[in-house]
């Protein structure tokens, strides 16, 4: 029997709903993220609309299939810095090492350095030490590591994040300090040779953190949707854009969990309908995400979030602060759009809950958004159309108040005009920075806009980059809830490596290759991608590339190296930062 399937995308301002009946014809929903008078989770409300069941009925789990969801539940966590209080365990001598970090200065000429809040709440240093070559230059002091964990439980802190010199290759002193935890009692212990195996203490150890501090609330918002959803399979998509199990769903892989599907849809979307060449523009209600496609997914490894690294394969998404929801500020000389939003409570003004003028707003006066095509679901009841006359009112009363600071008449629709070039500029210099800055000429690309606002922008946005082609999928309102659908399972796994490049090395490699393949990716379907990182030695960025022959590997470097810096250096030594088993 054919069961409902559930693709659901919970957004910063929207929760997106693609639900696969059992007779196989597709229906979409939306909802605000955030509304508490109606319903506590959107998620859970978008089934029970599209199964027709009221409130205080229990879904009927025997009729899913599966539910896959994205959801921004950890990176507002992590923006919001309201995750979980956390114990951070290190080797002597280094419990400021994250802070000091990399001594960058953001702001090269500000006098008082405001550095990041560190998201642990308390610092252990252990006895121990190991060498570069895992000889034991201090063995792990057990006891006293006990009572120092023990003070951290006594304090009511539940998780651990556990980082110690070279444990990246030598994890010995970290798998025994995580067994200590666990007698302890500690619920979320997070081991930095498990969570981050690749060498940097400092990216390693943000990383361990940020997991450590994100997995618990991941893992009560899954169980709250198990609670509801018994014995359905419950899938996440990762910030890789691949979907993992939802026990087996972890902080570090959840940042970019929302948008990683909307790149997975444009591309499976657009390359059925033929086109190769792919700028994604997805904008939703608070942010725009921008993406680049080539033949194959563009990932990172390491990124920075709200000032913290995390080195997790995530999906290449360059996001700026232009959304639906971005805020419109005149400061008595100039226009500026964003980057604070206003989400979806209170929202945009039209959404008649107080909110301020937004680009939403913009769209509305000029005509572009109308009531009597969007849903009506706002309002105290949530059943009443975008509110037009608010709008107006306050495009009438900014128009007044800028013409007074500029001396020249503006009438409301040509503030509304002129705001939104601000916020299509800056949607275009994103792309630019993503394509252009990196050696791609776009002229001949497809824009591949989706999200909830993209429509409004798309042909504003390729004009000012001087595309000719786009490309709207009928489901591009939804198009990130659309991808969870077209997804496959995938996990990623790293290992270390840094050692010249030679043919020797190679069949070194292939067994370690192996290895990893038999013992991480025993749950994966056998369809595996070999990718093996390489840089120049001296340098220290590093390049993907498929795993081959020394050669071929040569060759695919030097093509990547002259399209991302236009020249190459033949004679140097290249070296192997790490090898990947997709």
């Amino acid at each position: 029997m054919n069961k409902w399937q559930f693709w659901i995308d919970r957004g910063g301002t929207f929760t997106d709903i693609v639900a696969r009946k059992p007779s196989g014809e597709i229906i979409t929903h939306k909802l605000l993220s955030e509304n508490a008078s109606q319903y506590k989770d959107a998620a859970i409300q978008g089934i029970r609309d599209c199964l027709g069941i009221k409130q205080n009925q229990a879904i009927p789990a025997d009729t899913i299939e599966v539910v896959r969801m994205g959801t921004t539940v950890a990176t507002n966590a992590l923006l919001e810095h309201k995750g979980e209080p956390l114990l951070l365990v290190t080797t002597r001598g280094f419990r400021d090492a994250l802070q000091i970090a990399y001594q960058q200065r953001p702001d090269l000429f500000a006098l008082d350095i405001q550095l990041p809040e560190m998201l642990y709440s308390s610092v252990v240093e252990v006895d121990e030490r190991l060498d570069a070559n895992g000889n034991v230059l201090r063995a792990l002091d057990r006891e006293a590591a006990k009572q120092q964990l023990q003070q951290g439980y006594d304090q009511g802190l539940r998780s651990v994040a556990i980082l110690l010199m070279h444990a990246y290759q030598y994890p010995q002193h970290e798998q025994q300090l995580a067994e200590l935890a666990k007698q302890i009692g500690f619920t979320q212990i997070s081991t930095s040779h498990q969570t981050s195996p690749l060498i940097k203490f400092v990216s390693r150890g943000d990383t361990t953190v940020i997991d450590a501090y994100l997995s618990p609330i991941l893992q009560r918002y899954v169980e709250q949707v198990s609670t509801e959803l018994p014995n359905v399979s419950l899938q996440f998509m990762q910030s890789n854009g691949g979907l993992i199990h939802a026990d087996a769903f972890q902080g570090k892989d959840a940042i970019l969990s929302g948008p990683a599907g909307g790149v997975v849809g444009m591309v499976q979307t657009a390359k059925a309908a033929g086109f190769d060449k792919l700028i994604g523009f997805d904008m939703g209600g608070t942010s725009t995400d921008v993406c680049h496609y080539n033949g194959e997914y563009e990932r990172t490894l390491e990124s920075q979030i709200a000032g913290f690294r995390v080195r997790a394969p995530m999906m290449q998404i360059h996001t700026v602060a232009a959304g639906g929801g971005s805020i419109l500020h005149f400061d008595g000389s100039r226009m500026r759009v964003g980057p604070d939003s206003a989400g979806a409570n209170p929202g945009p003004a039209a959404y008649r809950n107080g909110g301020e003028l937004t680009v939403t707003d913009c769209n509305v006066m000029l005509g572009k958004l109308r009531p009597e095509h969007f849903p009506a679901i706002f309002g105290e009841n949530a059943d009443q159309p975008l509110d037009v006359a608010i709008v107006e009112q306050k495009f009438q009363q900014l128009a007044e108040k800028i013409s007074k600071a500029t001396g020249k008449t503006h009438s409301a629709k040509s503030v509304a005009k002129g705001f939104l070039a601000i916020a299509v500029e800056n949607m275009a210099n994103a792309i630019k920075k993503i394509s252009v800055q990196r050696g791609y000429d776009i002229s001949d690309y497809t824009l591949v806009c989706f999200g909830g606002a993209g429509g409004q922008h798309a042909c504003l946005v390729a004009d000012a980059l001087g595309m000719e082609r786009i490309y709207l999928h009928p489901y591009s309102g939804v198009l990130s809830a659309y991808g969870m659908g077209l997804a496959d399972v995938r996990k990623i796994v790293n290992r270390s490596i840094e050692e010249e490049l030679t043919e020797a090395l190679l069949p070194r490699l292939e067994n370690l290759y192996q290895t990893l393949e038999a013992t991480q990716l025993t749950d994966q379907p056998s369809k595996n991608i070999r990718r093996i990182i390489c840089r120049y030695a001296g340098s220290d960025t590093g390049l993907s590339l498929l795993f081959s022959d020394y050669q071929a590997i040569r060759k695919q470097f030097e093509q990547q190296h002259q399209q991302l810096f236009g020249f190459i250096s033949a004679d140097k030594a290249l070296i192997v930062e790490r090898i990947e088993v997709e």
